[in-house]
């Protein structure tokens, strides 16, 4: 029998999560709305329970030594995830600064320039670069600057952008699941658990790659005679088409930024070693961005996206709740009683919920939320944490890729389409990714039963 807190936990989790998927309003106001009924109905009206809210909270996590430099120490999360958020920041500013020199676009048009400007190739290339690149910086911010590139390509070369675009999309979702820092549910799951760059890199670097190939060869006979047909004849003469250096604004700061980005995947890759929190190195990266960028830092402060860090405060204070007050214990207990605690029966249930449940609704939440479930699968069955983990994480990541809402990335590309005169109908966008992501998860399934069943 539930309690009121545990009803109204859930009560309130359920309407925000409702109000994120009906998009009306950012995802920030409504995971900040769940949030303050959160603390002030659940835990002080009902609970009357001071000790919860500051428990949430976790702001004096913030001012330990560990926090920062934890050595090989763990940091154990609950609540507020302060190590998700501020790394995420870090990395935002760090990318204001690395597109504002030109370098996402002067990677671009560098990598069409080796492919002699073929509208074919430009696919495999595109899907290769997105998948690259979204190891080191959130898949969000790769299909931003792809996704203009891909327009901006296909006015001069006469072709139809959409089927790069949602290859691009796929591609950069399933290459972000072979890090830590890649999508977003790795980095809470990273830093919820203590794992490192290196334990990501790998136990889903290898299903990601694999997946990656695998949808490599899906989309090039799914879209290329789409592209060919679809081709027009230039208006631009070959030897006119844009050199990547007309990309780079400022020689010194592009040599700055790309420098210090360099730095930043060196940090991550051997934090581990170093010792350094994940939280600190995005510090760092903000710190020495602002720094090159001496009168344009106030610029660059003003285009982190704020309100995705709001929502992450807000949504970790909402899954906090249904965790204060038993419910994620309960659901733990509840798959860890179907399956009979098997992990032959709680991974292709964990894997293949996480990939439907995050083609429908954005895999963030529902990644902040399972964690706290694993953890309890893990403690009250004797599974393997590890292994639920990197379940959890293939689940969301390459789950996300089905729909145009499924995952943050997602929602960018068919945006900037959209706006650019090019509209991704929720029929063509599933039409090509739910078969792409069925075939992608399939195999994770069996690749994960066979490493670690």
């Amino acid at each position: 029998m539930l309690t009121l807190s545990q009803i109204l936990a859930i009560a309130i989790f359920i309407v925000m999560f409702m109000a994120i998927i009906a998009g009306k309003v950012h995802r920030f106001i409504p995971a900040l709305i769940g949030a303050a009924l959160t603390l002030i109905i659940v835990f002080f009206v009902i609970m009357k329970s001071p000790d919860s809210v500051v428990n949430v909270l976790n702001l004096e996590q913030l001012g330990q030594f560990r926090f920062w430099i934890p050595g090989q120490e763990h940091i154990v999360s609950h609540g507020v995830n302060w190590q998700t958020i501020i790394f995420i920041g870090g990395m935002m500013t760090m990318v204001e600064g690395l597109g504002g020199v030109g370098f996402f676009r002067w990677i671009c048009l560098y990598v069409a320039k080796m492919v002699n400007y073929k509208v074919t190739p430009i696919l495999i290339a595109f899907m290769l670069l997105s998948g690259f690149l979204a190891m080191f910086i959130d898949s969000i911010t790769v299909l931003l600057f792809m996704a203009s590139v891909t327009i901006e390509l296909s006015r001069l070369l006469k072709f139809d952008p959409v089927p790069v675009i949602i290859a691009e999309i796929f591609a950069a979702n399933t290459g972000g699941a072979a890090t830590m820092c890649g999508d977003p549910p790795n980095i809470i799951i990273g830093t919820a658990f203590g794992y490192t760059f290196t334990d990501f890199v790998i136990n889903t670097g290898p299903i990601a790659w694999i997946g990656m190939l695998l949808a490599l060869g899906f989309f090039y006979f799914a879209f290329r005679k789409i592209l060919t047909s679809s081709q027009g004849a230039p208006d631009t003469p070959p030897n006119q088409y844009p050199e990547p250096r007309e990309a780079i604004v400022n020689p010194r700061l592009f040599g700055i930024n790309a420098a210090i980005f360099i730095l930043v995947v060196i940090l991550l890759i051997t934090h581990a070693q170093t010792g350094l929190s994940v939280a600190l190195i995005g510090c760092i990266a903000a710190f020495l961005t602002l720094l090159a960028a001496t009168k344009g830092a106030l610029h660059v402060i003003k285009r982190v996206d704020w309100r995705t860090l709001l929502f992450f405060v807000g949504l970790f204070i909402c899954v906090g709740g249904l965790e204060e007050t038993g419910v994620l214990k309960m659901l733990a207990q509840y798959i860890g009683d179907i399956s009979g605690g098997s992990l032959l029966l709680v991974m292709p249930l964990i894997l293949w919920v996480s990939a439907f449940a995050s083609a429908i609704v954005d895999n963030i939440p529902f990644a902040a939320t399972m964690v706290p479930v694993i953890a309890n699968l893990s403690q009250t069955h004797g599974l393997s944490l590890p292994t639920l983990s990197w379940t959890l994480a293939l689940g969301t990541d390459i789950g996300g890729n089905a729909t145009p809402i499924g995952a943050s990335a997602n929602v960018v590309g068919t945006a900037i389409a959209e706006r650019e005169g090019y509209p991704i109908s929720w029929g063509r966008f599933c039409k090509y990714a739910i078969p792409a992501m069925i075939m992608v998860v399939a195999m994770c399934w069996l690749y994960l039963v066979v490493r670690y069943a």
